[in-house]
């Protein structure tokens, strides 16, 4: 395999997409997996930098190649945050492979994954062209939405060059529960009630190894006391301190829970399904289970790397989709159904598989 190419500027993107015959765009590797595919490298890593920022419209404009530790630190100056929480910020992530992952954190609860955050994308397609879909401002419905294909399309469709999002105001404050839960099946009905209440939490998991459910409340100081008295009245827990909160939401978000060694697995599920996809997780041995976004998403460290066969089969009979993100193991597991849309959308942008097809 040849060295990775390393473009330090878009036309120099450009020419490096159109000079070489199969190619796949990485951004950190810190979901490697992803990646591992036979095609040259081209890293994004010199491509970095916020073009634009304007604070008064809640938007920005960044290189793919930008760590996001970068931008969150430059939004944070300004009050502001990407309020879905993006993972493995603290390992390095580019806001390039976030979005080709698809990615969100515990935040996507309440305010929705990363997809509803994209306004617009610079990108290289098939051909080598560099192109421009989407806008840089909020109020932008012109045309059709490609930008939000970009989003988990792990590189598939084009390199990403720019990037435009949209951002909100941090909340003045912020507070996260344990609400204690013996058994899993507790855990997830508590959940499921907290998930539907009038509280409005920013976050809703049920981490590995820890007793009861998280549960994160954003407001004003002032009305966090009588909101968090409500919530104790119907689900007994405790009130974390703001250390022990940021050590906990740090751990999930970087995954320190997991096994480096062993296969890392996204499994998108519903509440309905946790239950069942957790009993499928606690019969493979020294398996770890990670649920996030009220429900609706669920990352699982395996024990072993042969386990990948097993839990495979389990999320087929379950009718689970999942994608590996670390560790020798397929990249997709169980249910793997292929809209007929992300074909086209491919044909159109890369008729010539320059790109890795969306199989592999």
């Amino acid at each position: 395999m040849s060295a990775v190419l390393t473009p330090a500027s878009f036309d120099e993107l450009a020419e490096a997409v159109r000079s070489t015959p199969r190619l796949l765009a990485i951004g950190a590797g810190t979901k490697p997996r992803l990646s591992s595919v036979d095609a040259v490298k081209l890293s994004t890593a010199k491509l970095s930098g916020i073009s634009e920022y304007d604070p008064s419209e809640f938007t920005f404009t960044t290189a793919a190649g930008t760590p996001v530790r970068e931008i969150a630190a430059a939004l944070a100056e300004r009050g502001q945050y990407l309020p879905f929480d993006p993972m493995l910020m603290d390992a390095g992530s580019t806001l390039g492979g976030a979005v080709a992952s698809g990615l969100s954190g515990p935040g996507r609860f309440r305010f929705g994954g990363l997809r509803d955050f994209i306004l617009g994308v610079r990108f290289v397609d098939g051909t080598g062209r560099l192109l421009r879909m989407g806008g840089k401002v909020v109020k932008n419905a012109a045309g059709f939405d490609l930008p939000k294909f970009f989003v988990g399309s792990l590189g598939r469709f084009g390199v990403l060059a720019e990037i435009t999002f949209k951002v909100f105001p941090r909340p003045a404050s912020a507070l996260t529960l344990r609400l204690a839960a013996g058994t899993l099946d507790t855990a997830v009905q508590i959940l499921t009630e907290a998930a539907n209440s009038r509280f409005e939490f920013d976050a809703i998991d049920i981490a590995p190894d820890e007793p009861g459910v998280l549960a994160r409340l954003a407001a004003p100081a002032e009305a966090l006391d009588p909101l968090i008295r409500e919530v104790f009245a119907r689900w007994p827990g405790e009130a974390l301190s703001e250390s022990a909160a940021e050590t906990t939401w740090a751990r999930l978000r970087e995954f320190h829970w997991s096994d480096p060694n062993t296969p890392l697995i996204k499994v998108a599920l519903s509440p309905a399904a946790v239950v069942p996809l957790g009993q499928a997780a606690q019969s493979l041995e020294s398996t770890r289970m990670h649920l996030s976004a009220g429900g609706n998403v669920a990352y699982i460290s395996l024990g072993a790397t042969e386990q990948a066969t097993e839990l495979d089969e389990r999320l087929q009979k379950l009718s689970l989709s999942a994608m590996s993100l670390r560790g020798r193991a397929p990249l997709w597991l169980g249910a793997h159904p292929r809209p007929a849309i992300a074909q086209a959308v491919k044909q159109a942008l890369d008729p010539t598989n320059r790109f890795p097809t969306l199989d592999n």
